[in-house]
């Protein structure tokens, strides 16, 4: 790069940053927001609700846990003045119970060794004796057609690629690792193999299993599947190097029980100028059965029932209508996500905003912002010049970026799409296990995102235009 043409980039880059420092803030909105962020950390019930959640325990969509938060969250939100709330009905696609037995052993010869191990949503379950077999390990899916039928048939695969310690994002290492979990089971089975074990999705190593959904698609055979924590996958790897050949066991009792009618639960505050004009907040009421879903995703689901109870406290009428969102079966399914979108096709709502918090209750970092590809330059001078100034002065960073998977689904009606990101380096220690519990969420840690979310709301309530239709 020439000194010139580097010069140049950097003269660029202070310019844009000088512009963003240097816009206009309102003292009464910087006021405005110092006064939710008080209120929420003095007063706010959000960890309070946090606590009752969690207590219900594991809400696997479908189940009689998932039938109580329903009602739990129906009923905090009927207490709340000023919010209208009702239930807006969704079709599980899959009721899917665990069953009393999840096991792996693996034959160092003739010693048993039993791993720590979680069966995955979706997965069938084996004989009662079990399934035993070679294992065969691979690191991607890519491996299974480089090996064959003739290497898998009769074996257990073993999936074992980690997440890459490497990529800055946990997110992005995430999602470059979880199709081995997905669906690497489904095809495994077309090459013969009769079960799967995972590497747990994390980037820590421990004795926890992660489980999460792995899907078999409308005429795939389904085999059994189960992950093991990932001290255990690297032994398992250690000892099929050392050995050459390795045996294993695996139980399961799961079992797949068929569509179920579930819930969203909806509650929302009218606007006073533009009633049809939505502003959605939200995350997702079902979590996995090993834990009790308090990063995974009852922060999300208590930071925003935050937002209504805080802009009613402040005594703060919204211009738009504001919206509480907990949507059901978003880990096993999305039934609840598909239910809201088709009712806003079919009513013609008009959703301007839709944020999510479904990255854990740690501390905020910012948001990432997404929209309709033609709509973007419009947004994100909106945000550059009025919302990110005003966000910035609580250490909040606004950027282009993914939203989430039940706000998504919003995004072919022209809607300002938003997901919250906290600190995201912890996520996966606790996310789907049996330590996703409400000792660890941090109470102030997660009052500064709800607050992040109720700035957010307030911001958007004031300066959010929606774009104007092109002319015909």
């Amino acid at each position: 790069m020439s000194n010139k043409y580097l010069i140049s980039t950097l003269f660029a880059i202070f310019t844009a940053s000088s512009n963003l420092w240097s816009q206009e803030l309102n003292p009464g909105e910087i006021q405005k927001l110092r006064q939710i962020h008080r209120h929420i950390y003095l007063s706010g019930d959000c960890h309070k609700w946090l606590k009752g959640l969690t207590q219900i325990g594991g809400r696997l969509a479908g189940s009689p846990a998932a039938d109580s938060a329903i009602r739990y969250v129906y009923e905090i939100l009927d207490t709340l003045p000023e919010v209208s709330v009702r239930l807006q009905p969704c079709s599980i696609p899959n009721y899917w119970v665990r069953g009393p037995v999840e096991e792996v052993i693996v034959y160092d010869g003739d010693k048993p060794l039993s791993l720590d191990c979680s069966t995955l949503g979706g997965s069938p379950s084996t004989p009662a004796e079990g399934i035993t077999a070679v294992v065969q390990e691979v690191y991607g899916l890519e491996d299974l057609e480089r090996l064959g039928r003739q290497a898998l048939e009769g074996s257990i695969v073993f999936f074992n690629r980690p997440m890459d310690a490497g990529e800055v994002s946990p997110f992005r290492a995430y999602g470059q690792a979880v199709d081995q979990r997905v669906r690497g089971p489904a095809m495994a089975a077309r090459y013969g193999a009769v079960g799967a074990i995972v590497r747990s999705m994390t980037h820590f190593l421990d004795d926890v299993p992660h489980t999460g959904v792995t899907i078999f698609r409308d005429g795939e055979k389904a085999i059994p599947a189960i992950a093991i924590s990932t001290l255990d996958a690297d032994s398992l790897s250690s000892l099929i190097r050392q050995r050459g050949s390795v045996m294993a066991r695996i139980r399961t009792s799961s079992k797949n029980l068929g569509p179920r009618l579930s819930y969203n639960v909806i509650g929302e505050i009218t606007g006073s100028t533009f009633p049809n004009q939505i502003i959605v907040v939200g995350g997702h009421l079902d979590a996995w059965d090993n834990g009790e879903g308090a990063h995974d995703d009852g922060a999300g689901i208590v930071q925003a029932l935050q937002v209504l109870q805080t802009l009613v406290a402040i005594d703060y009428t919204p211009r738009h209508t504001i919206r509480f969102v907990a949507y059901m079966n978003e880990e096993n399914g999305g039934g609840g996500a598909r239910a809201y979108a088709d009712s806003v096709r079919i009513s013609g709502e008009t959703h301007i905003a839709a944020i999510e918090s479904d990255a854990g209750g740690f501390a905020p970092v910012g948001f990432h912002w997404d929209a309709q590809p033609h709509l973007q330059p419009y947004y994100d001078s909106l945000l550059q010049q009025i919302i990110a100034p005003h966000l910035l002065q609580l250490d909040l960073l606004v950027r282009k970026g993914g939203s989430g998977a039940d706000v998504s689904k919003l995004k072919p009606f022209g809607t300002l799409l938003f997901g919250l990101r906290p600190q995201p380096h912890q996520y996966f220690k606790y996310h789907h296990t049996p330590i996703d519990v409400f000792d660890a969420v941090h109470p102030r840690e997660l009052k500064a995102g709800a607050a992040a979310m109720t700035s957010l709301v307030y911001l958007l309530d004031r300066y959010l235009t929606p774009p104007k239709p092109p002319n015909k």
